[in-house]
């Protein structure tokens, strides 16, 4: 994708653009005036659960995140959806209920949306937000000292796809949906009182691969093996069995070179290349505000950590240890 993108004709540069596909950040960003811009993004993918209420209410999650990954508030949004022909209508029904449910949740509003025709159904958001112009929050301004959050624990993929191979146990999955379902705007708004420096999501390329893209090739940071949560026990035994997602193995292969492994154990590579979706929120804070902002965080129900910190460039991107 990024031969594709790099290709495209670029047309005269608008100024007020702050962010756009030449980064490879969570939205695109245009200023408005000095105190106001705005964030456009937009997601969809097919289920990954049977319950069409919950693929509404994990798509929307996902769709909202991007908003507070670059500092801003949703407004409002657009659903954009496919369905088959002939697909019950009570059933897309529960798919846009669970979706908008969440935009509501979000403090955002619903405005219509757009549907087509496919085999397999896919449902997602295009959401629009606004954020202070001098407080745009860029994925890769990390600083030398930060300490690197984690909002939500990782393993989602593995425990879906031990769902999928109905191995798991009925607490598995619906530790993985809490996860999935829970909103962003929670932990962001606790995060934006603090000096952060650099904020993402942790979605389909994993925690790796989203922290490597935060470094931007001019840092290097460390990774506490101690410290990266998983969502449930159970994370490990899976991991350890091989039910991991093929999304995992691509992952790897694009960044394995730029990470010193050390001593640890192959369930944490899988669980640090675990595709996520509607994962957390990863953020590089100065290291003074770290512990505060942690303290917040606990508050609430998931539950965040403080994953490692940010180092002077190095051989490798990422240590683990």
């Amino acid at each position: 994708m990024e031969q594709v993108l790099s290709s495209l004709p670029k047309g005269i540069k608008d100024d007020n653009l702050i962010v756009g596909y030449e980064s490879k950040d969570d939205a695109a960003v245009y200023k408005i005036n000095d105190n106001v811009s705005i964030i456009e993004t937009l997601d969809f993918f097919p289920s990954m659960v049977e319950d069409p209420y919950l693929f509404g209410q994990i798509a929307a999650t996902n769709s909202l995140s991007d908003v507070w990954a670059m500092g801003g508030k949703p407004i409002m949004a657009l659903n954009i959806a496919a369905f088959p022909d002939g697909m019950d209508p009570s059933v897309i029904g529960k798919v846009l209920k669970g979706g908008a449910e969440k935009v509501i949740e979000a403090g955002c509003t619903l405005c219509g949306g757009h549907t087509i025709v496919d085999e397999t159904a896919k449902y997602g958001l295009s959401v629009t937000g606004i954020v202070d112009t001098k407080k745009v929050l860029k994925n890769n301004n990390v600083k030398v000292g930060d300490k690197i959050i984690l909002t939500k624990p990782l393993g989602v993929g593995i425990l879906l796809t031990a769902h999928q191979c109905e191995v798991d146990t009925k607490d598995d999955f619906n530790a993985a949906v809490k996860s999935m379902t829970t909103l962003n705007k929670y932990a962001a708004e606790i995060l934006f009182k603090y000096n952060v420096h650099a904020l993402t999501d942790v979605t389909g390329f994993g925690l790796f691969n989203h922290l490597d893209e935060m470094l931007d090739g001019r840092h290097s940071s460390k990774l506490y093996i101690d410290n990266i949560p998983s969502v449930n026990a159970n994370v490990k035994k899976y991991a350890e069995d091989d039910y991991y997602t093929g999304g995992s193995i691509r992952n790897e292969d694009m960044i394995k070179e730029k990470i010193d492994y050390g001593a640890a154990p192959e369930w944490i590579k899988l669980l640090g290349f675990d595709p996520q979706t509607s994962g957390g929120l990863l953020c590089s804070i100065d290291s003074s505000d770290a512990d505060k902002a942690l303290t917040e965080l606990s508050k609430l129900d998931i539950k965040s950590a403080i994953v490692g910190e940010i180092i002077e460039k190095s051989d490798k991107a990422i240590y683990l240890i």
